[in-house]
């Protein structure tokens, strides 16, 4: 953490907390010749927040990590992911804090049931792939579900939502 930081990032829930993310990260998987998932990793911290409106601008799908110790934490992302009508998956970071029941964490964020709500570990790839894979079935699912003429004006879209499902071969590259 930076002395800056110090009195601006609440930090009282995670103590030992020794560094946080400062800038947008970024990556791209190609899932075959025609799809390739691109990855930004936003700040949470509220003095980030100016920043996600132009971020969910255009964006087919999100995942909001959520860290059970601060859960109220989340509020924000899921509110703005519904605003632009984005699809999304929520998953529970293990960061080793109270364990929750998936009921309980879904009524904490007020999530619809068609929200897909899975348990990770951020510091694996297996645990990252899959949430990765479930976030991709979902924005197909929703897509095609609205069905041709009712997604976004995005060309690629509609072609999108109609591949076969994504499997961890894919996203192992």
């Amino acid at each position: 953490m930076t002395r800056a930081g110090e009195h601006i990032d609440d930090i009282s829930e995670v103590r030992g907390k020794s560094a946080t993310t400062v800038a947008f990260d970024f990556g791209r998987i190609t899932l075959d010749a025609r799809n390739v998932l691109y990855l930004f990793g936003a700040p949470g911290q509220e003095r980030f927040w100016f920043l996600w409106d132009r971020l969910f601008s255009g964006t087919l799908g999100a995942v909001v990590l959520v860290d059970t110790r601060r859960i109220d934490d989340s509020w924000y992302a899921i509110d703005r992911l519904e605003h632009h009508g984005t699809p999304f998956v929520v998953a529970c970071n293990d960061f080793g804090g109270p364990a929750y029941a998936p009921g309980q964490i879904r009524d904490a964020l007020d999530l619809d049931p068609q929200v897909p709500l899975l348990d990770c570990d951020a510091r694996s790839r297996a645990s990252g792939k899959q949430v990765l894979i479930t976030l991709v079935e979902h924005v197909r699912n929703t897509y095609a579900a609205q069905g041709p003429g009712k997604t976004q004006n995005v060309r690629e879209q509609d072609a999108y939502a109609t591949q076969a499902p994504v499997s961890e071969q894919e996203l192992t590259r």
